[in-house]
């Protein structure tokens, strides 16, 4: 097993079908792979749908929670229980572009991508005006304090080896800052250009306002784990 790929899913059964579709379309004979939904207290047929389709496509996996924990306890469910060394995100809603995904795999063979995150940086979002607005002021406020060198932090697609991830502290919310945190745990980041579409089906899962509120809270805990970040080098 080469990758798995996560994707975190609340009510998003009619989303499921086409991106496991378009996943295998551009993955098969490239990579060995699974595909591990975690579905976060969905309400609708999220969960039915996926096991219907693990039914006959054996690299799907279903994983629940019993009720909804938001997106980043979505994200650790997945990546704890994967079987591959190297994680790739992807949302729910089919916005990302799974065809993105071969050109970062191929970044992962580079020297020094073990202790790399690759973020997804949505070039041309294909957002409502006020989640474009609300996401770019948040995110040149967010690297103003952070210096995080990445301009895209919200974009859902992003490749990273499973052991990096769980070395980095754990809060909710925290897949929006995941760049400061490789970069605390003396990692670096890497941002690509990667295609973003637009929402055929289904609803977002994720209001503006509800993400503004806890925003600075959130600035604020990362600041401090940068200050009392330590990274000893060690020799034997």
């Amino acid at each position: 097993m080469d990758l798995s790929i996560v994707i975190p899913a609340r009510n998003e059964a009619e989303n499921i079908a086409p991106l496991v579709a378009e996943i295998a379309a551009v993955l098969d004979g490239v990579v060995v792979y699974e595909v591990i939904y975690i579905d976060d207290g969905s309400s609708d047929a999220t969960a039915a749908t996926v096991q219907g389709i693990a039914a006959t496509h054996p690299s799907v996996r279903l994983l629940r929670h019993d009720r909804s924990y938001g997106q980043s306890a979505a994200v650790r469910s997945g990546v704890r229980a994967a079987r591959a060394a190297w994680i790739a995100t992807l949302d729910g809603d089919g916005q990302n572009d799974p065809g993105d995904i071969p050109r970062l795999w191929a970044m992962t063979r580079e020297a020094g991508s073990e202790r790399r995150l690759i973020a997804g940086r949505r070039t041309k979002r294909r957002d409502t005006w006020v989640k474009r607005v609300s996401s770019r002021i948040a995110n040149r406020v967010r690297a103003w304090l952070l210096k995080d060198a990445t301009p895209d932090t919200g974009c859902g697609l992003k490749l990273f080896r499973r052991d990096l991830y769980l070395d980095l502290p754990f809060f909710d919310h925290m897949h929006r800052y995941l760049p400061a945190l490789v970069l605390r745990e003396g990692g670096t980041t890497v941002s690509v250009p990667v295609n973003h579409r637009p929402r055929s089906r289904g609803v977002s899962n994720y209001g503006t306002l509800d993400r503004l509120a806890v925003a600075f809270a959130d600035l604020v805990g990362v600041l401090w784990l940068q200050r009392r970040a330590k990274n000893p080098k060690l020799r034997e």
